[in-house]
């Protein structure tokens, strides 16, 4: 009987084995790190030089070859709006006469030659001044608290109430009557703790420049589906007001949205796009209108189980609105009537 070649490997050797293949492993991860940082420095180098040398050149070249520098191209190349005005550079509200002055000195332009470019140069930086103090607007507003000892906010509070149910007096200021319109409690001025005097703002300018539709959208709010279907088909399918949403509510809420587009720039497409000159308050609140509109029909479209699915909805919508405004030509609500904006869409 022959002998037959043993298979067995010993320990020994599959420890030598494994260790080769760790070292292997261990090279090849040091050869792509190396490599890795030698593309980044590359890179870094390539955009240092281009920084100081080649693009300093290349602008040099185009202003001989255009007769133009860079900030008149900008102007007379580009339309109006987002894509002009957000190249241009921002600059302290006193002081944009003399900012122009200087720019026009430095740059060696007669304006004499060029006096569209001085115009251009105004608008462009009058509504970067503007989308700044407006800002600074809203944020003021929001950060003051509703107060029942005050007023003048009782008397908005009201007018709202007289806007959304002009046929239906308030039988008390502390009332359940509120949760007819949206609100949470008997005493709203608890639910505007997160948005502040905004939130009642926008909701009175909603409801005061677009009545009928203010209403329209409070009604459907509360029974979305009931024009879909008869009021017997409506009770035989048993369809539960939780597909709605409490009206007051989700307009902080969008007030919460539109307030979060402002700061974070968003709106910068949207305002340079309508705005000829600075954006203002009712422009914010023109915005508010459409937003509050477009989330409505958004939420129709949806068609949520129940209010649970706010937020999803909410956040899907908020996604929607900010690929729009990545359109450098976008304009949300173009004419700023908000009656025109909302019933023609």
């Amino acid at each position: 009987m022959g002998l037959t070649e043993s298979k067995y490997v010993t320990p020994f050797a599959r420890s030598a084995e494994n260790a080769h293949v760790d070292s292997f492993r261990v090279k090849n991860i040091i050869y792509q790190v190396i490599t890795t940082l030698c593309c980044i420095m590359f890179v870094q180098v390539c955009l240092y030089f281009y920084c100081k040398c080649l693009w300093r050149c290349l602008k040099f070249v185009v202003r001989k070859l255009t007769g133009r520098c860079e900030l008149q191209r900008i102007c007379y190349n580009i339309k109006p709006g987002a894509s002009r005005t957000m190249k241009i550079v921002s600059v302290h509200p006193d002081a944009i006469e003399k900012t122009i002055d200087d720019i026009m000195e430095l740059k060696k332009i007669n304006p004499d030659i060029n006096p569209q470019l001085g115009v251009s140069l105004q608008a462009c930086l009058l509504q970067i001044v503007g989308y700044r103090n407006l800002i600074a607007e809203v944020e003021k507003l929001r950060r003051e608290p509703y107060d029942s000892e005050n007023p003048q906010h009782e008397e908005m509070l009201l007018k709202l109430w007289k806007c959304l149910k002009p046929d239906c007096p308030l039988e008390a200021r502390i009332s359940k009557q509120w949760c007819e319109i949206g609100f949470q409690g008997d005493d709203p001025k608890t639910d505007f703790r997160g948005m502040g005097l905004l939130g009642l703002y926008n909701l009175l300018y909603f409801a005061e420049r677009d009545a009928a539709v203010a209403q329209q959208v409070l009604s459907d709010s509360l029974q979305p589906k009931y024009s879909q279907f008869s009021k017997a088909e409506w009770e035989k399918k048993k369809f539960d007001k939780a597909i709605g949403y409490s009206f007051a509510i989700v307009g902080i809420n969008i007030t919460d949205l539109a307030y979060n587009l402002l700061v974070s720039g968003a709106l910068k497409t949207h305002f340079y796009n309508v705005a000829p000159e600075a954006p203002t308050l009712s422009h914010f609140q023109q915005t508010f209108c459409y937003l509050m509109h477009e989330f409505h029909k958004f939420w129709i479209e949806e068609d949520p189980l129940d209010i649970m699915e706010f937020n999803r909805v909410r956040e899907k919508f908020h996604k929607q609105i900010l690929k729009q405004l990545q359109n450098p030509d976008m304009a949300l609500c173009p004419h700023f009537a908000a009656s025109e904006s909302l019933i023609n869409m």
